[in-house]
């Protein structure tokens, strides 16, 4: 019957699509993301993971009797790539927002609120109250400058430091930028591009006339959404859901094998060789989502053009403190002004959270101390776990203005995080990378060191890269090609 022709040939099709195999190295978001996409229409997916768990960097700690996020405590909001994920994979009632509680700046001496109304640290009004407490008169008059200097042209000056430093001097940059910078991102507001932090902001300054007036003129068009979005429980709820949906798509999901090896085989398929020497058929794609030095080196066998390493780890240890009451106002977070402290960030999660606060109980805080950033070694680094838990301490009530005693748990975690995507030359390395491995075919790679840190870049990254896998998959060449034309 010629009606069932289309339904004859969709058959064939889907069965053609199940017989392409992808296998993807590495179990960590970027991974889990890949091979969920590609696994939803329909391919043969086989998924790696060295480590005896999935997650990558979204994993716990115990302190105090709590199972707690080590550091991945949530995603920037923007771009609401993870929120879709999270509700695709049945979350949506477990998203939950951010409290709207003060980010401070210690080490002044004293700690004092960060101006709400700012951009990477950048105030909109320099005679703002809480601007001119943490840079004094001298400094808000030599931000005051701004107003009456002539405009930078659209996309002179790169460097977020450099442009606030011109613009509106030291003080503003040291006190105000530079906490923030390193607190967040890792790095140094010199070292950091002016568009990865504040898209728009260039183009503001040359139409607005100041550095001021464009922070102005961005924070109006700026979404009054929540910044942060996060999951009631914690972040391995997401881990735990694509592992399930990866389960009931039928992908194979291997861990504590790690891949050793990548070789080409005839008909640009490749194979890959595991730790464990365990049968593997071979494979039509292969995503690379592994950390940057694993993948380098799993890559760069095959792939000849392979430049250097993009930005390059900094070792981070965040110590986790589970305390009693925190006296004085709530604050979500503390950065220190540059060389005041050992540690470079102090969050209180309970503030943050009020789901982990309602976990927790009345009278008990989490406190992650964060010690170490681009081109500063983790002050804990050499400590053993006593050793760096009283370090925490000692840090956390320096910048709280508190001394902290009554300590009832502790729990350290390492990370080597990538070079953030807001670093200057980051996108062109990454480009350069992305383009020489496109370049071989049936190879793709994800991950925080080619999209930046954080899930609101690697989620979308991942998504995009994986889409492209599937195309090749089912467009792979005018002979092979699945899916016909329309």
């Amino acid at each position: 019957m010629a009606g069932s022709e289309p339904a004859d040939a969709l058959d064939a099709v889907a069965s053609a699509v199940r017989e392409r195999h992808v296998i993807v190295v590495g179990g960590g978001i970027a991974g889990l993301v890949g091979a969920l996409e590609c696994a939803k229409v329909g391919l043969r997916v086989t998924l790696l993971e060295a480590s005896d768990r999935l997650g990558g960097a979204v994993r716990t700690v115990e302190a105090g009797g709590f199972v707690l996020d080590a550091a991945v405590e949530g995603w920037s909001a923007r771009g609401g790539a993870v929120r879709a994920l999270a509700e695709e994979l049945g979350l949506g009632s477990a998203i939950v927002f951010d409290a709207d509680a003060e980010t401070w700046i210690a080490g002044l001496p004293g700690a004092a609120p960060l101006p709400r109304r700012a951009i990477a640290g950048i105030p909109e009004n320099p005679w703002d109250e809480r601007v001119r407490r943490i840079i004094g008169w001298r400094g808000t008059w030599r931000a005051y400058l701004d107003r009456v200097r002539p405009p930078l042209t659209i996309g002179k000056e790169r460097s977020l430091g450099r442009l606030v430093r011109t613009r509106m001097g030291d003080a503003v940059l040291e006190r105000l930028v530079a906490p923030v910078s390193i607190g967040v991102y890792g790095t140094h507001p010199d070292d950091v591009d002016v568009e990865a932090v504040a898209p728009g902001l260039s183009t503001a300054l040359t139409r607005t006339g100041s550095l001021s007036g464009a922070v102005f003129d961005l924070l109006v068009d700026r979404s009054s959404g929540p910044p942060r979005e996060g999951l009631a429980g914690g972040m391995p709820r997401l881990i735990a859901a694509a592992h399930d949906r990866l389960t009931a798509l039928g992908v194979e999901v291997r861990t504590g094998v790690a891949a050793e090896r990548l070789e080409s085989q005839p008909g640009g398929r490749w194979s890959v060789l595991t730790s464990d020497e365990s049968p593997l058929d071979p494979a039509d794609e292969v995503i690379v989502a592994a950390p940057e030095t694993e993948a380098r080196r799993l890559l760069s066998p095959v792939v000849p053009a392979l430049d250097g390493p993009v930005g390059g780890a900094h070792p981070v240890e965040v110590v986790t403190l589970v305390v009693g009451s925190v006296p004085g106002e709530r604050r979500d977070a503390l950065y220190p002004v540059p060389g005041t402290a050992r540690a470079v960030a102090v969050v209180d999660s309970t503030v943050r959270w009020p789901w982990l606060a309602a976990t927790v109980g009345d009278g008990v805080h989490v406190l992650r101390v964060t010690f170490g950033a681009a081109g500063l070694p983790a002050a804990t680094a050499e400590l053993d776990d006593a050793a760096a838990a009283e370090l925490a301490r000692s840090e956390a009530s320096l910048l709280l203005g508190h001394e902290l005693r009554d300590v009832r748990g502790a729990a350290r975690a390492r990370f080597d995080p990538p070079r953030p995507a807001s670093a200057l030359g980051h996108a062109e390395a990454a480009d350069a990378v992305r383009g020489a491995i496109e370049a071989v075919p049936g190879l793709s790679a994800v991950g925080a060191w080619l999209a930046g840190s954080g899930l609101a870049q690697v989620v979308p990254d991942a998504l995009a890269e994986a889409d492209r896998v599937r195309r090749r998959a089912l467009w792979s060449g005018p002979e092979d090609r699945l899916v016909p034309e329309a």
